[in-house]
């Protein structure tokens, strides 16, 4: 490539590791390359995005509250950035702005290796949140053909709307409830996620009340710091295998490499272990 820097850009963005499993890749790959971390606010992202070859970048991530402003920046997405209306993953072809999103094959690649064959007997699964990251999820789970999910959310104005266009994505039923950690929020489901920010360091507790899971049922979590979630320590205490947010990002983060460094890099125990030490540094 001519090019071989790339970027992620967020604001705020100090707490994003994507620099550190880039540039991890970059020198596993011995390729001459860089990978930084900018912090842009909101009224500053489309001139970085319509001058970001001329600081001499081939591409980078997008990460919030950008996904949706960079979707609309955009000449030309994917149809799977196109069904979720947000991307995280920019290139440039000539002078047209390219983007594509990842999260929907991260969190389903992460699935598959932390807990294999979850959608073999899955017909029912819940979803924390009524956000991108839920809208994500929500496809990846038609995507595997589970028939029935249930979307709970603290408010009812986005989870309703969210719900609506699910229903023409091929499930057979998409339910709604309200957030609470009363019982009976959960009945019979085989994978719960939680795609908000509750239970993330700082910010509130994730509370709901588990006792409705089937048993051997599933929980994941997108949120990777902590990198064991009250969540996911609360559902391996019960005996449910669990998947945790660090997966989805060291998976999802492979296809942006790829496409900027012409290497299509793999998500290995080094890589994860880096990952988990710096997350333990920063939280000691």
């Amino acid at each position: 490539m001519s090019d071989n820097k790339a970027f992620v850009i967020g604001f705020p963005i100090k707490h994003s590791r994507s620099p550190l499993i880039h540039n991890y890749w970059l020198s596993k790959y011995d390729i001459q390359g860089s990978y930084v971390k900018l912090e842009i606010p909101p009224d500053q992202l489309d001139a970085f995005l319509s001058e970001m070859d001329r600081f001499g970048y081939c591409g980078g991530n997008i990460t919030l509250p950008h996904k949706e402003r960079a979707f609309a920046a955009c000449a030309t997405v994917t149809e799977m950035a196109r069904r979720i209306g947000a991307v995280n993953t920019l290139w440039r072809e000539g002078r047209r702005l390219c983007g594509d999103n990842t999260d929907v094959g991260g969190f389903l690649a992460n699935l598959d290796a932390e807990t294999p064959d979850w959608n073999e007997d899955c017909e029912r699964a819940a979803v924390i949140g009524a956000g991108g990251a839920a809208r994500a999820i929500l496809v990846g789970l038609a995507a595997r053909g589970i028939p029935e999910v249930k979307l709970l959310n603290r408010s009812a104005d986005r989870m309703l709307k969210l719900a609506a266009e699910a229903e023409g994505w091929g499930f057979r039923r998409v339910w709604t409830q309200f957030l609470n950690d009363e019982p009976g929020a959960l009945n019979g489901e085989a994978l719960l996620v939680n795609t908000t920010s509750l239970g993330m360091t700082g910010q509130p507790k994730l509370a709901i009340d588990l006792d409705g899971l089937r048993q051997n049922a599933v929980v994941s979590d997108i949120v990777y710091a902590p990198l064991e979630t009250d969540l996911l320590a609360n559902a391996k205490r019960r005996g449910h295998r669990i998947s945790s947010g660090l997966g989805m990002l060291l998976h999802q983060a492979a296809p942006g490499f790829e496409r900027w460094f012409g290497v299509r890099p793999e998500v290995t125990p080094d890589l994860r272990d880096l990952i988990i030490a710096d997350l333990q540094q920063a939280h000691t």
